[in-house]
């Protein structure tokens, strides 16, 4: 892993925790030599993370849609600064730099991004993993709302299990190295659950 991009919050939240797992992140990705890909923002959780790099001598690329750059959000002092046109553009981008991606706690933003490139691996788009960092529990109903989809044969449990969480970091991290992505064909799966199959059935794609 080269480049890591990382999904976060412009607000610090509520707890403190929020704020030291993200400083925990960053130590650990300069530590182990992965720059941070990222939306760009100097304030909240955002702007801890990109500084955290920054100090421990990592290297920080931002990614960021002129608009916000206008709103004087933007991380300027960062010399990878990216300025791109649109949302779709930043997020194109982000995803082709990296080698996988990460969400810190965060709001509404974070998280459609993050599904987003989640689902993109589902689809078969990409393989690269895709993990959440749980600190003080901040994504545990998510995780049991997924496990609900589960069960409710809306999600193909090795789609789920694509999902990696963990409240630590370097765990985090570790589960990234090790990651291989499910051979399962979302269509196939989804067709045969249509057809009331307890598997999915297969098809040669002719």
């Amino acid at each position: 892993m080269k480049r890591l991009c990382v999904y976060c919050g412009s607000s610090p939240g509520k707890r403190p925790e929020y704020a030291l797992a993200a400083r925990k992140l960053g130590q650990e990705m300069a530590r182990q030599d992965i720059d941070l890909v990222y939306g760009g923002g100097k304030i909240g959780i955002m702007g801890i993370i990109a500084t955290t790099v920054l100090e421990e001598g990592g290297v920080v690329t931002c990614v960021i849609p002129k608009d916000l750059v206008k709103k004087e959000v933007a991380f300027t002092s960062l010399t990878n600064l990216r300025v791109v046109a649109t949302i779709h553009e930043r997020k194109a981008l982000m995803t082709e730099m990296s080698d996988g991606f990460i969400a810190l706690p965060g709001g509404l933003g974070p998280l459609e991004e993050f599904f987003e490139v989640l689902t993109w691996a589902q689809l078969g788009m990409h393989q690269k993993p895709c993990g959440l960092i749980n600190a003080c529990g901040y994504f545990d109903q998510l995780t049991r709302f997924l496990d609900h989809t589960v069960e409710e044969q809306f999600v193909e449990p090795e789609h789920r299990a694509m999902l990696l969480v963990d409240e630590d970091p370097a765990a985090l991290l570790n589960k990234f190295r090790s990651y291989e992505p499910p051979e399962v064909d979302k269509a196939a799966w989804a067709l045969g659950m249509s057809l009331g199959n307890s598997a999915p059935i297969s098809y040669s794609g002719e």
